[in-house]
């Protein structure tokens, strides 16, 4: 019942805050204008950009209610998530000007929200080998790397992937529920608690941001689901986890983590910044090979949905 209170609760907090943020959005000029000469720009009139706002309260508040996590893990997930929100309504701005916010203080601070849960004690501390019967315990040096850079690899590809309307709050909404059935099987629940808050969130934005859209979240809500996902992986999917299970939450993350490691290696081919948007993620290579809007977020939602029920398999086959 604590899970569908929590649901529930993060769900009714977005809905009910998007209209008046978009309200607010509108008055002060923080819109997404359609750009002809941009190929990532598909819409056709200004949607707002402040459902980030209500998708990080909703997500907060309702940690706060729900979650039990010792006080350093609850401020440093809470203290990274209004960093993560504010560097990208910045960013956001920026945008709405048509300027580029410069790459490196946004990849600081999203470097520092990640050592903040690091810190906390969110750790990937290593793994058990099946083989040898053991547990790995990864050097301290490495267990840090290995941590921020996951929870930065995954904030950044859930934005990459934030290009289509409904493609980044579906792709969460999937992901959340599929490390949800892990942390229940896994008998976290902590993790689960956050998986099914991240849903209710995830999917009351959508009923704004289904085609077509009325509102976006932009980089910041992106960025803020991604920061959320990973930590969520962390605090569950990736405890306890063996050689063979640690592919689980890659698997639960896969059309966005596949996706945009393919775009990286193409960029760093092609020498361009791997940190700079164009249009070569798989829904605009998709959209330029001819398929319609609703049917590339179709197929790659469908894609994700396999993607998480094979973490699942992985998960029931016990390796």
């Amino acid at each position: 019942m604590l899970y569908i209170a929590a649901f529930a609760l993060a769900f009714i907090l977005v809905y009910v805050l998007i209209p008046p943020l978009t309200k607010l959005a509108f008055r002060i000029g923080f819109v997404d204008k359609p750009q002809q000469d941009n190929e990532r720009k598909i819409h056709r009139r200004p949607i707002p950009l402040t459902a980030s706002i209500a998708i990080m309260i909703g997500f907060v508040v309702t940690y706060v209610l729900f979650v039990r996590h010792s006080l350093p893990q609850s401020a440093a997930i809470v203290a990274g998530s209004l960093l993560i929100l504010a560097i990208g309504l910045v960013d956001d701005w920026y945008k709405t000007h048509r300027k580029e916010f410069p790459a490196l203080p946004k990849m600081a601070v999203q470097l520092f929200a990640a050592f903040l849960v690091y810190k906390s004690g969110i750790v990937f501390y290593g793994f058990y080998n099946p083989f040898t019967q053991q547990d790995v315990i990864l050097w301290e040096w490495l267990q840090l790397v290995l941590t921020v850079l996951w929870i930065f690899g995954v904030t950044t590809v859930i934005n990459f992937s934030d290009g289509m309307d409904g493609l980044a709050g579906g792709l969460s909404a999937i992901s959340g529920m599929t490390l949800f059935v892990v942390a229940l099987a896994k008998g976290q629940s902590g993790s689960a608690m956050m998986a099914i808050i991240l849903v209710g969130t995830a999917l009351a934005y959508l009923r704004f941001n289904k085609p077509p859209a009325k509102v976006f979240m932009g980089d910041a809500g992106a960025t803020f689901l991604g920061f959320i996902l990973g930590v969520i992986a962390l605090d569950g999917a990736f405890k306890q986890a063996t050689a063979l299970s640690i592919f689980i939450p890659i698997l639960a993350l896969g059309v966005p983590i596949f996706d945009n490691l393919f775009v990286v290696a193409r960029r760093l081919v092609q020498g361009k910044p791997v940190y700079r948007a164009d249009a070569s993620q798989a829904h605009y290579r998709l959209l330029s090979a001819g398929l319609k809007p609703k049917h590339v977020v179709a197929f790659l939602l469908l894609i994700n949905i396999c993607f998480g029920l094979s973490s699942i398999i992985l998960l029931l086959l016990n390796v």
